[in-house]
């Protein structure tokens, strides 16, 4: 199990989006500062056939490192790792990456549901759990799994989403714990975690 950072509340973020996803990431990591204490675990939809180059564009829009995430690549804080397309994106309690072509969850893969439910597992009440725009239901499953380990849930105001579907699932579950405009995500991850002034 992963040791707590007694610096934060939170060890993990775990963020998924899907349509309209890429703008939304990008404002949300770009609020992050260079001194982020966790890592950042994100499941954006994507096209199978095609080669993704979401981490760059994210790694070129944020302060932080962002990488295609690898199997069995050891989590580190300040890190934004990426599912690639067309794979199950999960955290072990070990604190190591692992991969899987498992069967699409809710017609996808990768999946909401499948993260959020590892970093349930392995963190507990160290998850933190974002949704953000997107179409279909993913994430709404894996926010349950993580309010019941004792994690926290931040959902995007389904009335500033392109796509409202995923965070008005999220929200119907009745299990988010703050739901803000899309400007307003990043500095509430920023704020959740900020225990010992980060922007430092």
């Amino acid at each position: 199990m992963p040791k707590p950072d007694l610096a934060s509340p939170f060890d993990i973020v775990a963020i998924t989006a899907s349509a309209g996803g890429v703008g939304a990431l990008s404002t949300v990591l770009a609020a992050l500062p260079k001194s982020f204490p966790a890592p950042v675990m994100v499941v954006q939809h994507l096209d199978p056939n095609h080669r993704s180059m979401l981490a760059e564009i994210m790694d070129r829009n944020s302060a932080l490192h962002a990488v295609q995430a690898d199997e069995g690549v050891q989590i580190e804080p300040g890190t934004v790792y990426i599912a690639p397309p067309d794979r199950h994106m999960l955290v072990g309690i070990d604190g190591r990456v692992r991969m899987t072509t498992g069967q699409r969850v809710h017609f996808v893969r990768p999946s909401a549901d499948i993260l959020f439910e590892s970093v349930a597992k392995a963190y507990g009440r160290g998850a933190l759990a974002v949704v953000l725009t997107g179409s279909g239901s993913d994430g709404a499953d894996g926010v349950r799994a993580v309010k019941e380990a004792g994690g926290s849930v931040i959902v995007q105001d389904p009335e500033s989403s392109q796509f409202p579907s995923m965070p008005s699932a999220a929200v119907a579950t009745g299990m988010a714990d703050h739901v803000v405009p899309l400007e307003e995500v990043g500095n509430t991850i920023v704020r959740l975690l900020d225990r010992e002034g980060i922007h430092g």
